[in-house]
């Protein structure tokens, strides 16, 4: 069967929408007829988001976010090891799921699956939701028979990107709002208090201070050009985003990056824990190593690591360990090729991965906080400072005035 999407109207002429599954769109409406609703419009689920003659409706699903993928990944998890049949689990999760959108697509798996496909072949209609590290994991624990406990270390690490991510995000709000506050007061005392404040002085014909100059000079350019000058950020803005979509310049400005003092630091951190991660749980799922390392170089997101990703792999494939070949690369964390030197020779390579992605998210977490501890206070610095300068220049006409009358 498959799920349609449907608009009907209730008895009391109120619009629903909803998904049912059905072999055509006239059993859907004929399923509405016979829960008291005219169907108003039927049709497959995923099928009107694209026009384009010839593709794939799936393919076009937007992404779901990283908690809603966490959320159906527990709830099939969960499901699969209470020995659910593997359609009716997902029948089960798509009827717990509030979003219409996602329901469709649970409804769309599971009429692959009940065709005979794997699970993994059904979720490949669907890259923007189960990305490639996903399927191959749910590839793995099909064939090796351990589905349920593959889906659970899939929960957990959606879980767990979920949960930095917005540790991440937490991190950064503040300072962005205390930059916008701090850029928004400066401004409005340019444009809007200092003219009035100085005007007093027009009419003077003594010369005004340097630095009340250097204040009605910068005030008088805002008031004429500011809009022209914001108007040029957003420009330069557009035009960079532009520019970092070629290929060749994006690698130019990541291998920037990566010299920079304190952002290469943070940059590496951030990538190569994900990749440690990724790594981990593929081969614990029973991915094989080259496998496994393609796939994790594919979340890597400065495009200089993950050449070196494809460089690591190569290595190995030619008979080298995985730490020699990343220490080769000269770009991983020193802590992290010692943690793979000691996973392979102790025969704990995942485990010992899967450490070293911890150390490094607690070590991000540490260099994030170091630098946001020193962000605020001069951020502070910088507010009165302007506001000194401000109050400085706006004062010193009015000093020289006393000294006349005096």
């Amino acid at each position: 069967m498959t799920a349609y999407r449907y608009r009907a109207l209730n008895p009391q002429g109120k619009m629903v929408k909803g998904v049912l599954e059905g072999d055509s769109e006239r059993q859907v409406r004929t399923q509405l007829r016979g829960q008291e609703l005219r169907p108003v419009e039927v049709a497959q689920a995923n099928k009107a988001e694209s026009s384009t003659p010839g593709f794939r409706p799936a393919t076009v699903f937007s992404r779901v976010s990283v908690s809603d993928l966490a959320l159906i990944t527990r709830q099939l998890a969960t499901l699969v090891e209470a020995n659910l049949p593997l359609d009716e689990a997902l029948q089960a999760a798509a009827e717990q799921s509030r979003s219409n959108r996602i329901k469709g697509m649970l409804l769309q798996v599971r009429s692959r699956v009940a065709e005979g496909h794997t699970l993994a072949y059904a979720m490949g209609e669907f890259p923007r939701v189960f990305n490639e590290m996903y399927r191959a994991m749910v590839n793995a624990g099909e064939h090796a028979g351990f589905l349920g406990p593959v889906l659970q270390q899939l929960a957990d690490y959606t879980e767990q990107r979920q949960y930095t991510g917005q540790k991440l995000k937490m991190a950064m709000i503040y300072p962005f709002i205390l930059v916008g506050v701090a850029i928004a007061v400066v401004l409005l005392l340019l444009i809007f208090v200092v003219p009035e404040l100085v005007g007093i002085f027009a009419h003077s014909h003594r010369e005004l201070p340097a630095l009340t100059r250097g204040l009605i000079a910068t005030s008088d350019f805002f008031q004429e050009y500011g809009l022209w000058l914001l108007a040029g950020l957003l420009v330069i803005y557009f035009a960079l985003q532009h520019l970092l979509r070629n290929t060749v310049r994006k690698k130019r400005w990541h291998k920037m990056l990566l010299r920079m003092p304190g952002v290469s630091r943070v940059v590496v951190a951030m990538d190569t824990a994900r990749f440690a991660s990724t790594l981990s749980i593929l081969m614990a799922s029973g991915v094989p190593l080259l496998e496994s390392l393609r796939i994790a170089g594919e979340v890597l997101t400065n495009l200089v690591l993950r050449e070196d990703s494809v460089a690591v792999a190569a290595h190995v494939q030619e008979g080298s360990s995985l730490n020699r070949a990343l220490k080769e690369s000269g770009r991983f964390p020193p802590m992290m090729v010692h943690m793979v030197a000691s996973g392979e020779a102790s025969g704990e390579l995942e485990s010992m991965l899967e450490r070293s992605a911890t150390n490094q998210e607690r070590e991000l977490e540490m260099t994030m906080g170091t630098l946001m501890s020193l962000f605020e206070p001069l951020m502070v610095v910088f507010m009165g400072g302007m506001v000194l300068t401000i109050v400085l220049a706006i004062l010193l006409p009015i000093f020289d005035l006393n000294t006349m009358v005096n």
